[in-house]
């Protein structure tokens, strides 16, 4: 069957997006952290918005949480402090209560193994704990589930006690995980397209017509949202089964993103960016200007 003009733009334009994330793999890695300290990010030279690896955001207070190169930083005002420990923090996943899970490289000063493994901290990040696999994985991707952890190391490996560690049996690549403590579902960003698991990360699939985004995070449940490496964002209502283009762009290049839900069904959405962190509070039609 010869391809349909509308099938070849398609076609060309999932080419283009492709190999934006393909930069943007190449672009993830770091070096190593250079301090250890806590306190502004003035005062530590540090750059919250230089090299950010993840995010977390209590829609309730409206505290903002970036996980970054140089540690954790608190950006909800326009002084950013930094919170505990510098840790190179590559995978990052919040799971609620002050607690969140990380991985990555320690800083000068920490008595971490490197790379870290999977750590955690149950104090807002101000300290951080080995749990397993510490001098083994530096997972580059990760999230949680209802079921357990996932992450990418070169290898996808799933644990379900946080000590005991399965390699899922795929050839699966991705840039980012996304996952939700209410369900066993898992979202994989990919040059091929989002992929989606409906078992924690054991099998997996490719949804028809599935976007090629950069991240993806889930909002409630069922709500998940994608941002492209242009900037353009999606929301599924079905657990990234399908997608809908919301009409919104992030004016900077996107590199972590967090949901929640807000008002008549429609997703609040925050997205950092180099220049800042941008909010939508209409499910991603528009988006306010970065706040750095």
């Amino acid at each position: 069957m010869t391809p349909t003009p509308s099938r070849l733009r398609t076609r060309k334009r999932a080419a283009r997006t492709a190999a934006a994330v393909s930069v943007a793999l190449l672009a993830a890695g770091c070096a190593q952290p250079a301090a250890e300290t806590s306190g502004s990010a003035a005062d530590t030279g540090a750059a919250p918005y230089g090299h950010v690896h993840g995010m977390s955001v209590d829609p309730q207070s409206g505290q903002v949480l970036l996980a970054t190169h140089d540690g954790l930083f608190d950006v909800t005002t326009e002084n950013p402090e930094k919170i505990g420990p510098t840790i190179d923090l590559m995978g990052f996943s919040p799971a609620g209560n002050d607690h969140f899970y990380a991985s990555g490289h320690p800083g000068p000063g920490s008595d971490l193994p490197n790379p870290a493994g999977l750590i955690h901290s149950t104090d807002g990040g101000k300290t951080w704990e080995p749990l397993s696999r510490q001098g083994e994985s530096d997972f580059h991707a990760l999230t949680m589930t209802r079921d357990g952890i996932i992450g990418y190391d070169g290898e996808l490996r799933i644990t379900g006690d946080l000590e005991s560690w399965t390699t899922a049996d795929t050839d699966l690549q991705p840039h980012n995980l996304a996952g939700t403590s209410l369900s066993p579902v898992v979202l994989a960003t990919t040059e091929q397209g989002v992929q989606r698991s409906d078992d924690g990360g054991k099998t997996w699939d490719t949804p028809a017509d599935a976007p090629v985004l950069l991240l993806t995070t889930f909002a409630d449940e069922a709500t998940a949202v994608g941002v492209a490496p242009d900037g353009s964002v999606q929301v599924s209502r079905d657990a990234g089964k399908t997608w809908q283009v919301s009409g919104g762009t992030v004016s900077g290049q996107p590199a972590a993103i967090a949901a929640a839900p807000g008002d008549d069904g429609k997703p609040q959405i925050w997205i950092a960016t180099t220049a800042g962190v941008e909010h939508s509070i209409d499910g991603g039609a528009t988006f306010s200007p970065p706040a750095s």
